[in-house]
């Protein structure tokens, strides 16, 4: 998967918003504010950090053995680095990504979610 896939599917979902937080090589996405993807642009292949449920998290790992790693400079328990180089189905990449999305969405405040429903 490339980086202009990976970013037009996060940027489709509702209340994403895209950012430069800790330079120019890390694109953050964020759902009303809360980050639940950011991609390293200077990584060769491409990889991106999504949240994960801790119990699926490890299951991911075991079966993806050398695509789906401990996240890295992340909560490893929470989050997960998968290595973009084609080896993962697409559909597992967006399925991922909206599980990600979805942890941090329901984690937001009451107002936060009424907020992203209304868009």
């Amino acid at each position: 998967m490339n980086i202009d896939t990976f970013r037009n599917y996060c940027l489709s979902k509702k209340g994403v918003t895209e950012d430069l937080p800790f330079g120019p090589d890390n694109l953050v996405f964020r759902v009303m504010g809360k980050m639940f993807s950011i991609v390293s642009l200077d990584e060769v292949p491409l990889r991106a950090n999504l949240k994960c449920d801790p119990e699926r998290a490890l299951e991911l790992r075991e079966e993806y053995d050398g695509s789906i790693l401990p996240g890295y400079h992340m909560n490893k328990q929470h989050w997960n680095t998968l290595v973009l180089d084609h080896r993962l189905d697409p559909k597992l990449v967006f399925e991922l990504i909206d599980h990600s999305y979805e942890l941090v969405a329901d984690s937001l405040s009451k107002k936060l979610k009424k907020e992203l429903e209304d868009l």
